[in-house]
């Protein structure tokens, strides 16, 4: 990084925290510093809501996770503006009516205190991982890449973002939001064009998509019923629509984005156009994914793009067989690029479907000597050392900013990746402090207190959740793709708390005690089933919300039952 980088870095992050501090200082009570003082607009909301939602991990493992496995990805996101519209027409209402603070109120209302607590308490314990993940994602990347000590980076993030959400509370959150997705839609914007730009003369943005599809990276859409395939049509309808529904439903760090907003109808608005833009923004940051796929296929590319990986593998007895793969390597990619070239040129005639066919045919077969190469080469970083990460998914596009970008927009780049770690981040804080005061302090405190207070006390626990959150990131783990950990863990918890709220709306029979005592065998349920594999991770949202839900009316029924016969 040069000079240029390191002022476009640190002037886009200063001005976004000493801004949000600014603009909203001076909270004096509950309403201004969680609910912002109910002045937030649709466009606001929608921004805020998506900027939660789109944290760095989105703009580090999405582009790789395209670059490695194609489009399908995207219909992850495909029940997501169902799931708008079912929030706007029936969850929306409801929180509205009640003038509540957190999602968790309205359970109290329909079942009891520790209905209330226990969902309070699901919240606090997935979104408190995954805020720690947030902050570790783009942390562990540029430690591997830039060389900086990864638990420093960790502090930093944590810190910076501590400072503006402490500060001005969900105000702050979301007025530095609209910052920050207009920094970020322009790096991405601008990294496009550069990645297209950078292709060969012949190689026009047609033509890259064609080469792409040669090799499987088009594939957008599923609609096989194969259980094990992760992403599907059906999975991205279905387990995504749950996902959306518990997360933007019942989850406070969304819920507290739209409550914000100055009338129903901005609430709604804001959710509609984030359920509009959200499927398209992921899609073009998948395509960002592909083109930089395409550029490697024209431009010398990592055997591992896992620096650290590199390093180890190079400074151990191992490291000749890894050069003898590297070698082979830059062989395959040589031949690839010739292959591609030729597959690019003849798309130009349209009669030569012949040459078309054995040019897909050679790049296919290329592609599976890579891989194959590229696995050997995880096989021996492995055993040089067993602790490094080989799956370098999460590094693709890092690697491709850092070597191939000109001056200043390197700086842009990683403005972007951290302005959205802290985007996300701050909403995850915000949202944790204020579940914890007003569902679990302020609602279990027997002496009233005055509104000075609790904006203290959320100010205090904003300051311990980023403590955690920071802690959580200095133990975190790099798993198989950071963008698939938090949806995990969203998938562990969503599907139960769904199910709750969803007895709490449509099945007005089930008391407290049988939706409390289901909650707690979901939950345990849920948690063997992941760990022993019985689903791909999307569908353990429909399947808890279902198991919850049908468990509880089973318990209703059975100490109905139980009264009539005891009467008897």
């Amino acid at each position: 990084m040069q000079w240029l980088d390191w002022v476009i870095l640190i002037g886009t992050l200063g001005f976004i925290v000493l801004y949000g501090a600014w603009k909203t200082k001076g909270s004096k009570n509950v309403t201004d510093y969680i609910k912002g003082g109910n002045e937030a607009k649709w466009w606001t909301i929608g921004l805020s809501v998506m900027a939660t939602q789109a944290s760095a991990i989105t703009f580090l493992s999405t582009p790789g996770q395209a670059f490695h496995s194609g489009m399908g990805f995207v219909q992850f996101y495909f029940g997501l503006p169902i799931a708008m519209v079912v929030i706007c027409l029936v969850f929306i209402p409801i929180y509205h009516r009640l003038k509540v603070f957190t999602a968790y109120e309205f359970l109290e209302t329909r079942f009891d205190l520790k209905t209330r607590s226990l969902a309070a308490i699901l919240f606090l314990i997935q979104r408190g991982l995954a805020a720690g993940i947030t902050i570790f994602a783009p942390a562990i990347i540029l430690s591997a890449v830039l060389g900086w000590d990864l638990n420093t980076l960790n502090i930093i993030i944590g810190v910076l973002v501590i400072i503006y959400t402490v500060t001005g509370g969900t105000k702050a959150v979301s007025v530095t939001q609209k910052q920050q997705m207009a920094v970020i839609f322009a790096g991405m914007f601008v990294a496009f064009y550069l990645i297209v730009s950078y292709l060969p003369a012949d190689i026009t943005f047609f033509k890259a998509l064609k080469i792409a599809g040669a090799s499987g990276k088009m594939e957008v859409l599923d609609f096989s019923f194969n259980f094990e395939n992760r992403y599907t049509f059906w999975s991205g309808i279905i387990g995504g629509s749950f996902l959306a529904l518990s997360y933007f439903g019942t989850d406070q760090s969304q819920v507290q984005r739209y409550l914000s907003g100055k009338s129903m109808k901005e609430m709604q608005l804001g959710l509609i156009f984030n359920g509009l833009l959200k499927v398209p923004m992921q899609f073009f940051i998948l395509l960002v994914g592909v083109m930089v796929f395409v550029f490697y296929q024209f431009n010398a590319s990592p055997l591992n793009f896992n620096p650290t990986a590199d390093k180890a593998v190079k400074n151990s007895i191992y490291s000749e067989e890894y050069k003898d793969l590297e070698n082979k390597h830059l062989e395959i990619e040589q031949r690839k690029s010739v292959a591609n070239l030729s597959y690019g040129i003849s798309l130009d005639n349209e009669n030569n479907a012949l040459q078309l066919k054995k040019s897909v045919k050679e790049i296919q077969a290329l592609n599976i000597l890579e891989l194959e190469n590229r696995e050997q080469a995880k096989e021996i970083i492995k055993k040089a050392d067993a602790l490094v990460e080989t799956n370098d998914k999460d590094y693709v596009f890092i690697h491709f900013i850092l070597h191939n970008l000109p001056r200043g927009l390197i700086g842009l780049l990683l403005a972007v990746i951290l302005s959205a770690a802290m985007s996300s981040t701050a909403s995850e804080l915000n949202a944790l402090a204020s579940t914890t005061v007003i569902d679990l302090y302020k609602r279990n405190e027997n002496v009233a207190k005055t509104d000075r207070h609790y904006v203290k006390a959320s100010k205090w626990f904003t300051l311990l959740w980023g403590i955690i959150a920071i802690s959580v990131a200095c133990f975190a783990n790099l798993f198989d793709n950071l963008i698939q950990l938090v949806n995990i863990i969203g998938s562990i918890f969503y599907g139960n708390i769904l199910g709750i709220f969803l007895l709490a709306f449509f099945v007005k029979y089930v008391k407290s005690n049988a939706v409390f005592m289901a909650a707690l065998i979901t939950q345990l349920i849920v948690f063997i089933g992941y760990f022993n594999d019985w689903m791909p991770y999307l569908w353990l949202n429909l399947f808890g919300c279902l198991l919850v839900m049908g468990i509880a009316i089973m318990l209703q029924k059975f100490s109905k039952n139980g009264i009539k016969q005891s009467s008897n």
